[in-house]
């Protein structure tokens, strides 16, 4: 029987040269062998890829072809030094180097060099790690942290990092500044010096807690919390603190918003609403003791007046008659001017809630109430569209109504008198919308007539004032309504006026109300 053959050692060398070849091959990394003058005598694909040529193209070319300046015409004295005092620079060592791609482009890369000694030769193999990626990731990373940290530097509101046992490990400077400190007096101290009594004290303890039982009281919530200043001064803050898991260890970090300008806002917006109501309620009382206690002695005067001019007639004399005449027309001047102050008080208190209103819709509705007084004045009317708009629809027609009436009523003799009214939309503080209150449409009612000096501006819109004297009718009410109706739709009222040329009544309202 014949024995199998054994492989000789001359086909296991072939098989360990092509395994060897193959993993050279296919390695991720550059692979470069040269000899002792720096000839490339062998280079894997991934180093050819990686500089950018064809693996022809460098075979027999000096590796220096592969550096950018200064090394490319320094490399042969490299070589020379080493060979001659054999001080390794690199070989066995690795470092990081620079590399020159066929388009002359520059890349970082890791380079490890081996010395081989072969039967008859040294040569150096040279492994390329291509860090290009690595290099664009840190480089990324760094600018990212940068940027972070040039948006925490320039932050309106405060922004401190504390460690788990409160010690402030980060400040920038508008929570510095905010607190009256340096930031290197607060670095490294414990975030209670910034807390005023007691939390000062209990602070620790907040954290302990915390820690123990997972309970957040504020963390990711964020609320009203009082600070204090280096100079003892206490001041309302809203504070909202975040968790953030760094790789070893927990760190919170506080956006702090002062809110002391915010805060005075609201205390005098509540003593002021406080204050508000009492006039009301007064106001309200008034208008009681207008409509039952001072109708009561009016309507006797009337009453007993009539009964002397009816019944005592023939016993007066022509004088007394005259002063019975009198004191009725005094009785019913008085009679409006009570009507007239009930329907003042009455635009707050028997107002009903906003509705969805068509100002068309309105306008149409008055001037067809006004129609005979239109006629008979030969009034033309100019009008453009109005706009939809929240508002209590009986009260916005007292508003027009009022307000026409006035423009016919102080016209210019041998003039057509003419009555404008149009609207357009205003923004009261750019780009904001969103709150009822921050968008207005204004009005405007337009006429030819008398005028008046602008100097009685703030006199007309007052309660029972009257410019023109006795000449026209009317209690001089009729604008302070207009006012108080103007207000009540978040509002106002105002005028423009040359004697002799006309007067502008300029009324803004907001167009979407808070719900009451």
């Amino acid at each position: 029987m014949e024995e199998p053959l054994q492989p000789s050692h001359h086909q296991n060398a072939d098989d360990d040269q092509a395994r060897l070849k193959a993993i050279i091959d296919t390695a991720i990394d550059g692979i470069i062998t040269i000899d002792r003058r720096g000839t490339i005598e062998t280079v894997n694909p991934a180093a050819a890829r990686i500089f950018g040529y064809a693996p022809e193209e460098i075979i027999g070319q000096n590796i220096k072809i592969l550096m950018p300046e200064p090394d490319q015409s320094r490399h042969d004295s490299y070589l020379d030094n080493y060979h001659h005092t054999g001080e390794r620079k690199i070989i066995g060592i690795g470092r990081e180097v620079v590399g020159r791609r066929k388009d002359g482009s520059r890349f970082p890369f890791l380079l490890s060099i081996s010395e081989v000694k072969l039967q008859d030769k040294v040569i150096y193999t040279g492994i390329v790690h291509d860090i290009s990626q690595q290099k664009k990731a840190e480089q990324q990373q760094r600018e990212s942290e940068n940027k972070i940290n040039s948006i925490i530097q320039a932050a309106v509101d405060g922004i401190i990092t504390i460690n788990d046992r409160g010690i402030m490990e980060m400040i920038n400077p508008s929570a510095a500044r905010l607190f009256g400190y340096q930031e290197e007096e607060l670095l490294g101290k414990n975030i209670s010096v910034l807390m005023p009594e007691p939390d000062h004290s209990r602070h620790d303890g907040y954290i302990d807690n915390y820690h123990r039982t997972g309970q957040r009281k504020i963390i990711g919530i964020g609320r009203e919390v009082s600070g204090l200043k280096k100079d003892g001064t206490v001041f309302p803050l809203y504070l909202s603190i975040s968790e953030v898991q760094l790789t070893d260890r927990k760190v919170y970090t506080g956006f702090i918003h002062d809110i002391t300008k915010q805060k005075v806002s609201e205390e005098r917006l509540r003593r002021y609403a406080a204050e508000l109501e009492r006039s009301n309620r007064e106001l309200q009382d008034f208008a009681y003791v207008s409509s039952h206690d001072l109708q009561e002695p009016l309507r006797k005067i009337q009453a007993f007046g009539d009964r002397l001019k009816t019944k005592e007639q023939a016993h007066l004399s022509e004088q007394g008659q005259d002063y019975v005449d009198r004191m009725l027309n005094a009785a019913v001047r008085m009679q409006n001017l009570i009507n007239d102050l009930l329907t003042f008080s009455r635009v707050t208190t028997k107002s009903k809630p906003f509705e969805k209103v068509d100002l068309n819709t309105i306008l149409n509705g008055v001037l067809s109430d006004l129609e005979i007084t239109i006629e008979k004045t030969g009034t033309v009317i100019e009008r453009t569209p109005l706009p939809i708009i929240e508002a209590e629809p009986t009260q916005i027609r007292q508003l027009f109504q009022n307000l026409i009436s006035n423009a016919i009523k102080f016209r210019k003799e041998n003039t057509t008198p003419v009555v404008r009214i149009a609207a357009r939309n205003v923004q009261r503080t750019a780009h904001l919308t969103a709150t009822p209150g921050d968008e207005h449409v204004e009005i405007e009612v337009a006429d030819n007539g008398i005028g008046f000096e602008e100097k009685y501006l703030d006199r007309i819109f007052n309660i029972f004032q009257r410019l023109e004297g006795q000449k026209y009718e009317g209690s001089g009410i009729g604008l302070a309504i207009c006012r108080k109706i103007a207000i009540r739709h978040g509002g106002d009222i105002t005028a423009r006026s040359t004697p002799g040329e006309g007067t502008s009544f300029i009324i803004t309202l907001a167009t979407r109300h808070l719900q009451e």
